[in-house]
């Protein structure tokens, strides 16, 4: 029997976050959550268990609520850059989930990296 779109989904963000724990050494991981609407970032310090920054397209600031495409994508990425720096955090890791890195999830990532971010 074939396996759903949401197991494979599910495997696929399994097998990422186990290889991303073994190799994190205490860094903060950047998580990506996409939905039909919108895109969202976190910066989560697993360590302590708390959220240090994060940016999402349903923001009033963008112009982007409800929108979910490689524009709203970028001023997301630039976003969470910008305010991980001013919580202090350089270099972090980059948790894709079980979401491809193409498309929206590349973009976030390349204007987090153009901000400052070393992932």
């Amino acid at each position: 029997m074939a396996n759903s779109k949401r197991t494979l989904f599910l495997k696929r963000r399994l097998r990422v976050r186990n290889k991303l724990r073994k190799m994190a050494n205490g860094r903060p991981r950047l998580s990506v959550h996409r939905s039909n609407k919108n895109i969202s970032v976190q910066l989560i310090d697993d360590v302590n268990g708390v959220t240090i920054a994060s940016a999402s397209s349903l923001e009033k600031d963008f112009g982007m609520v409800g929108k979910n495409n490689v524009e709203a994508a970028t001023k997301v990425g630039a976003a969470i850059a910008e305010r991980a720096k001013a919580a202090g955090v350089e270099n972090c890791y980059f948790d894709r989930g079980g979401f491809l890195f193409h498309g929206k999830v590349k973009a976030l990532a390349d204007a987090a990296r153009e901000g400052g971010l070393k992932f």
